[in-house]
């Protein structure tokens, strides 16, 4: 292995940590930070989620057509890091003043409107571009398992940072200027500084084959774009499988989780901070280590064993919040229990993340063409449909289990107390009370959505990889070892 090549394996995935800090802060928590700090009618809660639907779908589907324009680039600086810096320069802007307004009604949802899709235009540019540049740092299959495993390493650390102080440092007594608006501020700051400092590494570390500088640059098309996922069959059944696992895994994530933290054990910030680390925490061993794993069991049976881990998990996190009295023997029993659905569904999504990549040299193999940067845009493109999805499960929770009417009250002490009528402790105790207003059966119902229905999704994500996708190992290996031969007859 090559010095380059070394060196590729440590900066690309580095680049990665502030750009996945970004996407916690917004895509995590963009909703739980309006529902805590805007007072909110029914109608401009679905404006909101009408919003938060439309702009990821187009934010989907904008991305083969990004992918599209990255196969078209020429640039002395390559094809991929012109659209890292731009993109990541851009979406720093966004982020900060999304998070630093103080539009209240429906000025506001306007102006949430216009931020959201600009969010879903700069996010796109680098997140593609940087997806896109893998199968350009080497066609090995251990190069490829070890830079996307350590990517996602990198990826998790960032995401993980941000749901630790996110949430220890916008709810509670540890919230930073004692209110919530004022503290999403300036950890909004913070954050939009750190992305492109992170993206330093990549674009100034990383070298990638450039090989395809010899090709014809292909055109802007739609009809190419449709194509390339119409004639690529194992292309469609893996977009399946990652959409089915995405949506099980993010339902969570989208507020849904957090909620029911502060609905059930109490308005403290480091308590869903200790939850989100704790059940992150195992996924680091796969991060580290998926690559020996790989090479010792393939990927079908290992996601059989995983789904195993995470039914145990989900099943015990259900258990353990329908049944037991209110404490923290509760509280750690759950913990335990998202620690290992979280286990299982990330060794889904790095196996999936490599069998969709692994689709570029099928497509060479069947089509006689790589389209790389397409091919990976599906990926981000899945991960976005199924962050609409998952947005429309939320707020379809929220509006069957009222929540709106617990949280314009919280939402009204906090700004009360950014305007100094009343103390924190008086703010925090006058909480407290909201919250035991809550009935045992709402909060039941909102562990049904963060437990069963993701197990659900997650066997039927199984389902479909195992019996549609057929690009194993020795499929692969044998698809890469036949390319290799025609380009050395060539």
């Amino acid at each position: 292995m090559d010095k380059q090549t070394k060196l590729n394996m440590w900066m690309f995935p580095l680049g990665t940590v502030g750009r996945d800090m970004m996407y916690q802060l917004f895509t995590g928590f963009i909703l739980t930070y309006i529902m805590f700090t805007r007072q909110l009618t029914p109608g401009q809660l679905g404006a909101i989620t009408v919003i938060m639907v439309a702009a990821r779908i187009f934010d989907g589907f904008n991305d083969p057509i990004m992918g599209n324009i990255i196969d078209r680039t020429r640039t002395k600086w390559g094809k991929f890091k012109p659209w890292l810096l731009i993109g990541i320069l851009t979406t720093s802007v966004v982020i900060y003043a999304a998070f630093n307004s103080t539009l209240q009604g429906d000025a506001f949802i306007w102006f949430f409107g216009v931020i959201y899709f600009l969010y879903s235009i700069t996010y796109t540019m680098h997140d593609i571009s940087f997806w896109g540049m893998i199968p350009s740092l080497g066609k090995d299959g251990g190069v490829r398992d070890t830079i996307s495993s350590r990517t996602a390493l990198f990826a998790g650390v960032g995401g993980t940072a941000a749901s630790v102080f996110i949430p220890l440092l916008t709810a509670g007594g540890m919230t930073i200027g004692g209110n919530t608006a004022y503290a999403y501020g300036k950890v909004a700051l913070v954050i939009a500084l750190l992305g492109p400092v992170f993206m330093c590494a990549t674009l100034f570390g990383v070298k990638e084959d450039r090989s395809y500088e010899k090709e014809q640059v292909p055109p802007v098309s739609f009809k190419k774009i449709i194509s390339v996922v119409t004639h690529n069959d194992q292309l469609r059944w893996i977009a399946l499988a990652l959409l089915l696992q995405q949506v099980g895994q993010n339902i969570i994530l989208n507020g849904l989780g957090s909620m029911y933290i502060y609905f059930e054990f109490g308005y403290e910030g480091g308590l869903w901070s200790l939850f989100t680390t704790i059940g992150m925490m195992a996924t680091a061993f796969l991060m580290i280590f998926y690559p020996n794993i790989s090479r010792k069991i393939h990927r079908k049976p290992f996601m059989w064993q995983m789904l195993l881990v995470a039914g145990a998990g989900y099943l015990l996190m259900f258990g353990a919040g329908a049944l037991m009295p209110t404490n923290m023997v509760k509280f750690w029993v759950m913990t335990i229990g998202y620690m290992l659905s979280n286990f299982g569904f990330y060794a889904f999504y790095l196996i999936m993340m490599i069998s969709v990549m692994n689709t570029v040299e099928y497509n060479e193999w069947k089509n006689g063409e790589r389209n790389d940067a397409i091919i990976t845009s599906l990926r981000p493109f899945i991960t976005k449909l199924a962050s609409a999805i998952c947005v429309a499960i939320v707020t379809l929770t929220y509006v069957i289990f009222g929540v709106t009417g617990y949280t314009n009250q919280i939402s009204s002490l906090e700004q009360e107390a950014s305007l100094g009528t009343i103390t924190e402790t008086a703010k925090l105790d006058a909480i407290a009370g909201v919250i035991g207003q809550i009935q045992p059966g709402q909060k039941v119902g909102m562990l049904v959505f963060i437990t069963l229905i993701p197990l659900a999704l997650m066997i039927a994500s199984y389902l479909v990889y195992k019996k549609k996708y057929i690009l194993d190992e020795e499929k692969y290996d044998a698809i890469c070892a036949e390319l290799a031969a025609k380009e050395a007859e060539n």
